[in-house]
Parts: structure tokens; sequence; C-alpha cells
């Protein structure tokens, strides 16, 4: 039978629940047990797919095209397991469903209620990635902080699935902060206790208690947390801040996370097998080589806007023998005069992915920075975009040439909408998402990254393409189109030449989703090994 892990959070927002949910995921999955993660999200969005960067950071797709939270980014690194749409719920796909239901007929004329409907529909989302993935342990972490209003219907939803699979199929796990007081040197457990007491007035006790400090706690503290909060005196658990996010595991391993959870939940599962991630670890402690990537973007000031992509860079580096330091550039800050003292040190230059007209043209003038001063340029989804832009315009004399999507009326739309795009269409969940195909053209830099591969898979999340009607100019004047659709119609990389370029590659596609700590894309490692090859 699937057994159930529920990770909250309280006293504040923000301690790395995500972190120790993807931590268990993958000493769980480290001892022979198959694993799936999800996260319910009490906000009213369908999906984070329409929110702002700057409101939640960036939304991760899965292969199956779901827009997500970030924090299933974490789950897939950590977990090594592709994710789907059942992955992540958020209230307002919950009212969403039961009013569709409502409409539809399907209450046959009960009175819609929070409770059972409600609480139904969040249910059966539980129950069904264990199904879908026939998992052992399905791993669900409960977003924002226990006490806030709009999360009581999930709290009251996974109070309900402990009894209906029995209490030994199902655990509680509470992270929260334990601050430290300066003034009086000691750390301070009552906020622990009364975000306990609230979670406890939901009908829900944890089994295990997973402190976030700074500082090592005294076991003093330890033990009153476990007598105030009615846990184990072993269950509660520290996992304190890390040098590098990776160690996370191993250092809640030797607190012996896994262990209680394997000893609570009477999990038959094998001894906990580190060797490749401590392997891993120590190659990250290794890489000291230092190389230092510009990343050109309009989203700068909250780094979780990027943060698959900044994680990607690491991989890159670490499988490079090298440690990036990531130059965070706001793209409306460069221009022609700007652009030298921002990126004359680069090693690389990266753009990532983006929606709307602010900051393009700093982007345009660091893409034709990086191409005259041949630095290594890898522009991901918009940044191939700027890519094809700043060619047309600087090599093919199309001083004018742009996107569609910043300027609707213009001549030269090097980018433009798909035909069945055009029109006034929603904007949500209407992009193009999930994994696509994609044949790689030989004796190309796309070529070599993927090592012969004559055809891979990547996620998407874009509305606008490469516009076909100027592809043989582009191409006449040098650019190399290296990856495409199967049927040859939609471009999804292009590239310079390497007797023109050392690297400058765009593609349409979104590599960093599906990079990992152990195994980095193919193309952030080529990118970085050429960025490593310019700072020596």
């Amino acid at each position: 039978m699937t057994k159930y892990v529920f990770v909250t959070g309280g006293v504040v927002s923000g301690l790395g629940k995500g972190i120790t949910a993807a931590s268990l995921g993958r000493l769980l999955k480290n001892r022979g047990l198959k694993i799936a993660a999800q996260k319910l999200d009490p906000y009213m969005n369908v999906d984070p797919g329409t929110m702002s960067p700057f409101q939640h950071g960036e939304v991760f797709v899965t292969d199956d095209g779901a827009e997500t939270d970030l924090d299933l980014g974490h789950y897939e690194r950590f977990i090594d397991e592709d994710l789907n749409k059942f992955s992540n719920m958020t209230s307002g796909k919950v009212y969403w469903n039961v009013l569709t239901k409502e409409r539809n007929g399907e209450y046959l004329g009960s009175t819609v209620q929070i409770i059972p409907h409600v609480t139904n529909e969040i249910k059966s989302f539980i129950y069904a990635v264990g199904r879908k993935t026939n998992a052992d342990v399905v791993i669900t972490e409960i977003g924002g902080t226990i006490g806030d209003i709009e999360s009581q219907p999930f709290l009251e939803a996974i109070r309900q699935v402990s009894r209906e699979v029995g209490e030994s199929n199902c655990l509680f796990i509470h992270v929260t902060l334990v601050p430290y007081l300066r003034s009086s040197g000691e750390h301070k457990s009552k906020p622990t206790q009364h975000s306990v007491k609230i979670l406890q007035g939901s009908g829900i006790t944890p089994h295990i208690i997973v402190t976030r400090s700074d500082e090592p706690l005294d076991q003093s503290t330890k033990d009153k947390i476990a007598l105030f909060c009615n846990v184990k005196r072993d269950c509660v658990i520290e996992n304190r801040t890390v040098p590098v996010l990776y160690q996370a595991p191993v250092m809640l391993a030797s607190e012996g996370l896994d262990e209680i959870v394997c000893r609570e939940m009477n999990l038959g599962a094998g001894p906990c097998d580190m060797t490749d991630w401590n392997r891993m670890l120590k190659q990250i402690e290794a890489s000291v080589t230092p190389v230092r990537i510009s990343l050109v973007g309009k989203y700068t000031q909250l780094h979780d806007a990027y943060l698959s992509v900044m994680e990607s860079l690491k991989h890159a580096g670490w499988e490079n023998q090298s440690r990036v330091s990531i130059s965070w550039i706001d793209s409306e800050c460069v221009t022609p005069d700007s652009v030298d003292d921002l990126l004359a040190g680069s090693d690389g230059i990266l753009i990532p992915g983006g929606f709307g007209d602010r900051g393009i043209e700093g982007m345009i003038v660091a893409a034709r920075y990086a191409r005259e001063n041949k630095i290594p340029y890898f522009g991901i989804c918009l940044g191939m975009q700027i890519a094809v832009i700043e060619y047309a315009r600087d090599v093919m004399g199309l001083v004018d040439a742009n996107s569609s999507e910043f300027a609707p009326n213009g001549l030269h739309s090097v980018i433009d909408l798909m035909p069945d795009q055009m029109g006034n269409i929603p904007k949500g969940g209407t992009m193009r998402l999930g994994e696509y195909p994609c044949a790689i053209v030989p004796e190309t830099i796309m070529n070599r990254a993927y090592r012969g591969e004559a055809e891979i898979k990547e996620r998407h999340r874009h509305r606008y393409e490469f516009n076909n009607v100027f592809r043989e100019q582009l191409v006449k004047a040098g650019l190399t189109i290296s990856g495409h659709s199967p049927d040859g119609h939609l471009v999804e990389a292009v590239e310079l030449p390497e007797h023109v370029h050392p690297f400058y590659l765009g593609v349409q596609f979104h590599p960093e989703f599906k990079s990992r700590p152990n195994r980095a894309h193919p193309v952030f490692r080529e990118f970085l090994a050429a960025a490593l090859k310019k700072s020596r």
C-alpha cells in the first residue's frame, strides 16, 4: 500500500520545506523505494503560469506541460524523477474543478461545500499521483505557513487522508524556525510550540519536527521541543543552513531522518546507499577553478526567478571542475555606453527566458557584445530570439528587425506568432508547453553537446517562434539552424559556426528544467566548457 508523508511549515515562510521534502525523497529513494513528490499551494491562481516572477520566482514546467511551483524543480533535481500534472495543485485549481463539476451536474443537486466537496477534490489529487507513478511513498508539501486561512481546506484534507489510509501509513513532518537570540545567547522554542499548537487545532499532530536554525541546537532545547510538542525525543531533527544545497540530504541522514521515517511508517526498506551522492559532493568540493558568467535578464533583483538556470550553471561548473560565479546584470542598465563596463570581465554571457518588452534593447546590446568580442554566448528561449533579432539587425542590415511581441506592427518580425496563435487568446496555459522532440543537425555545437544523438526531447514554455519567412535570408547571412522540429517546420536552435565564434548558441526550449547536480545538462556543460576555456 502506498504510504503518505505530509510536510508543513510554521512560524515563518521560506524555511525550506521543499528542500526538506526533496532531501527525504532522495534518502528514501537511496533505500530502494519508489518516490513521488507533490506540492499543494493555497493561493487562488489556477497555476503560477500568469504570475510575475517577482511574486513567486520561476515557473517550473513538467514533461506533460504543467506550469508549476519552483519547489518541483528541487524535487526533480534531488530525487531525479520526472514529475507530472499531478505534482502541483493550487486552491484555484481545486475550486475550478469543483465549480466545473457543479455546473455539469455531477453533484446531483447537492449543496456544494468545503467539506466534503473541496476536501474530496484535494484528496483525489493526492491519491492520483501515487496511482500514476505506482509509488511506495508520496511526499506532499503543503505550501504557506500554518495559521494562514487559505491553507485550512488542505490541512483538513490531509487529516482525512490519515484516517482513510490508517495512521501507520501516514506521517506528518512539521518544519519550524527556532530563532537564536544573541542578546541572551540562547535558542527560543516558544514559536515552535505555538506553531504546533495551531497545527493540533486542525486535528494534526506532527510525528517529526524539523528545526531550522543557523546555529546548532543544544540537547536541552531539543528535549524541550519534544516534551511540549508531544513527539519522541529522537524525532526533533535539525536542519541547519549548509554551504552547498545538495549537502542537505547527508546532513538530515546524519540526524537520522530517513531511519526514523522508516521506523514510524514500518517501511521495509534497505540501507541508505549514499555512495554516488557523496561522490558528487566530493566533486563539488574539488571544483575550485573560478569562471564568471554574466546573466543578463529582466528579473535579476529576485534570483529565484532564474532558480533552475542558476542551479544548472552550478551543475555544469562542477562537471567541468570549476566553480561558477554569477554576475547578475539588469538588462535595463545595459546600453552601448555601459556594456563594456558591465560585461568586459565575462567568461560567458547567458540571456534567459522572459516576457514583455522591458529591457529587451539591453539584451540585444549584450548579445551583440558577446558576438563581436567572441565571448561564449548562451541564449535560452527569449535569449535565442534575442540572438536572432540582433543578427538580423547588425549582420543582415534589417535595422528594425524585432519580435511581434515587442513591435506588433513591425515590418521585419523575425520572431512571430504561429498562425494558430493569432487572435485574442487567453494567457493561461495556452503557450507551447511541455516536452517536444527536436532533430539535431550534424557537425554543430548541438550535435557535440548531445554526443551525436539525432533526436532529443526538451521542455518548452513560449508562445512566439522563429519566423520562417526570414529563414533563408538568415541562413545565407551565416546563421546556422542546428535544431528543428522533426518535420523541419519549427526552429529549435541557432548558432554560429565555431570557425566564426567559439560558442554562440541559442535554444528555444528550456534545458535548465532537465539538469541534475550529478548529471549536468549537455548544453550547459558545453557552454561552461567554452567559458572555462576563455577564462584560461
